[in-house]
């Protein structure tokens, strides 16, 4: 009978013995999936950041009314800088503000005349309609947009520190980071931006 229960009691430690492992290595597994799964998620939103699109806040009010202080934009990247358009509202760089982004409206493209006249602003001798402008300044000037360069200007043209008054009014075709396409925030201020 000793030998009985002695051996009983072996298996019934070896049974305990493999559910420990078998927990163990179940812990592990679900682990080993996890961190799969979150390595996969972080990748392929470091590769939406990176070709796709991103988020921004909005930080200056150089584009009142169309864009207020804190809004919050979804931007998609610019990878050919030929495709955008007058009138698009785009983020880039500039030597004159080091390590900023900055959001300005697309007025003149490459070998585009701007013209302004007491605050109107003519692109190749056509008057822009400009409805989004609601605090114009009377100013004058006129700028010939060299190649793979483009010319910006802030919707609140009172308070925007824009391609008239920079070093170079010209923003080279490199610096463009990002369109603006979607204002998400405030929510009662969603739009789709032109």
């Amino acid at each position: 009978m000793c030998n009985l229960g002695y051996g009983g009691n072996i298996v019934a430690e070896n049974n305990e013995d493999e559910i420990v492992a078998d927990k163990k290595e179940k812990k592990k597994s679900i682990l080993n999936e996890w961190i799969i799964d979150i390595a996969v998620v972080l990748c392929i939103a470091l590769l939406v950041w990176n070709f796709v699109g991103y988020g921004v806040w909005i930080t200056s009010g150089s584009m009142i009314p169309t864009l207020e202080v804190k809004d919050r934009l979804l931007v998609t990247r610019v990878h050919n800088p030929k495709n955008l358009k007058e009138g698009d509202i785009v983020l880039f760089k500039n030597d004159e503000f080091k390590g900023e982004i900055l959001i300005k409206r697309l007025i003149g493209l490459p070998g585009d005349v701007i013209e302004i006249k007491n605050g109107v602003v003519y692109r190749n001798g056509q008057e822009l309609k400009e409805d989004y402008v609601k605090n114009n300044e009377i100013y004058n000037g006129s700028f010939k947009v060299p190649d793979n360069k483009y010319f910006f200007l802030g919707d609140n043209r009172a308070n925007s520190d824009d391609s008239r008054y920079w070093k170079d009014p010209y923003v080279d075709e490199s610096y463009i980071e990002g369109k603006a396409q979607v204002k998400y925030y405030p929510i009662k201020d969603f739009e789709i931006l032109k």
